[in-house]
């Protein structure tokens, strides 16, 4: 417990990672908006609870649906509290601008243990590059090294990155090239079953004739063209889908279902808050597909994917799972699936809120204001009904 073995990793809104500097291991903390750190900061027991609460949900209801190699649940940890303040004015000085309306926990000594996941392990490879870790996440396609969003992609600095992972000797690559071959890397990361022997059979999962697919998406077009009824079985986005399609009320549905069960929920009598052992996540999936009243449901819709691999020489002997070769090169590979947090009830309202304005600016973007009668726009108002129109 040195502070100077960790470093700044990254942050999201809600914690703070550090990694090892030479342990496969990164620490998640907790974060608290700046005014009210000193006020209502949590108790031992209250921070313990609720990352316990983070990694019970993981384990119990997000890796039986995901599946084990996708999803790494972690452990609740206890670090002296001495450790964790040093930690806190050691990385201070490296976060992000835009991200310091928030500090770190220093009261609780609380924290999640988790594998580092920009890493392959084991990674016993001859080659020396480092491992290259792309993460996708449900906002903007960017390329970008600095957590601003205003950073405009530099596509040129990115293959130069590259470079020395997709270029073949003997022959001259150009700029697409280097790209596209990234992209299939990636790709095939996606799609891979983790079985190598068997990769070109047609194991293939249909989409549920239940659901409407978007028939704008270039995706079902190139389904339909490509005569394949859906994703490979085992691929990490198949499984990503099966739960997303759990639900089946998205905000829109949900929300007049909160307003009627408020009180319910504000008592935790209906569950939301935990504990998630293994009757919740029965509970989950027994869940009825129509409204009769319940709350019960499982998404993963706010999730990111991580893809992290290296090149590997043709002599390396890989485990199949370990494996994919979609261009000249082989490569070493994992991929994780992130940000599986239980989402705290009280959000329901502001994503129903952010959704009225997404609907109400796509109307206006594409229909125009003229053509919108005035007194059925779908406004900000919290009774509203979402207006949809084919495109």
């Amino acid at each position: 417990m040195d502070e100077n073995d960790w470093k700044y990793h990254g942050e999201g809104n809600k914690s703070l990672v550090v990694s090892h500097v030479q342990h496969s291991r990164v620490l998640r903390l907790l974060k608290y908006p700046c005014e009210d750190a000193e006020n209502t900061h949590q108790t031992t027991e209250q921070a313990f609870q609720h990352i316990l609460n983070i990694v019970d949900y993981s384990r119990n209801v997000m890796k039986p649906l995901l599946g084990e190699k996708y999803v790494h649940s972690g452990e609740v940890v206890k670090l002296p509290l001495d450790f964790v303040r040093q930690l806190s004015l050691k990385i201070q000085q490296e976060r992000p601008e835009l991200r310091c309306d928030k500090v770190m926990d220093t009261f609780s000594g609380c924290g999640l243990c988790l594998p580092n996941l920009t890493h392959l392990s084991p990674c016993h490879f001859g080659d020396h590059r480092p491992p290259l870790c792309v993460e996708i996440k449900g906002g903007e396609l960017i390329y970008s090294c600095k957590d601003d969003a205003k950073q405009q992609p530099d596509l040129n600095e990115l293959v130069q990155y590259l470079w020395p992972y997709f270029h073949h000797s003997n022959s001259h690559q150009s700029s697409r090239t280097v790209l596209s071959e990234f992209i299939q890397v990636i790709c095939s990361a996606l799609l891979s079953t983790g079985d190598a022997s068997r990769s070109t059979e047609q194991r293939k999962m249909k989409l549920s004739d239940s659901r409407v697919i978007c028939e704008a998406s270039p995706v079902h077009r190139d389904l339909l063209c490509n005569g394949s009824p859906g994703l490979p079985k085992d691929c990490v986005l198949a499984k990503i889908l099966q739960v997303q399609m759990m639900d089946s009320l998205d905000i829109e549905g949900l929300y007049p279902l909160y307003k009627r069960v408020e009180q319910y929920l504000e008592e935790n009598r209906l569950q939301v808050d935990g504990p998630y052992d293994l009757s919740f996540l029965e509970k989950v999936k027994t869940c009825p597909s129509e409204d009769d009243g319940s709350i019960e449901y499982a998404v993963a819709k706010d999730c990111s994917i991580m893809i992290t691999f290296t090149p590997c020489g043709e002599d390396e002997k890989l485990q199949p799972h370990l494996e994919i070769q979609p261009t000249k090169s082989r490569f070493a590979f994992s991929v994780s699936i992130l940000d599986l947090d239980p989402k705290p009830y009280e959000s329901i309202p502001h994503q129903f809120k952010l959704d009225t304005k997404i609907v109400n600016y796509y109307l206006k973007s594409t229909i125009g204001a003229q053509a919108l009668p005035p007194s059925s726009l779908y406004s900000e108002r919290q009774d509203c009904t979402l207006l949809f129109h084919p495109v």
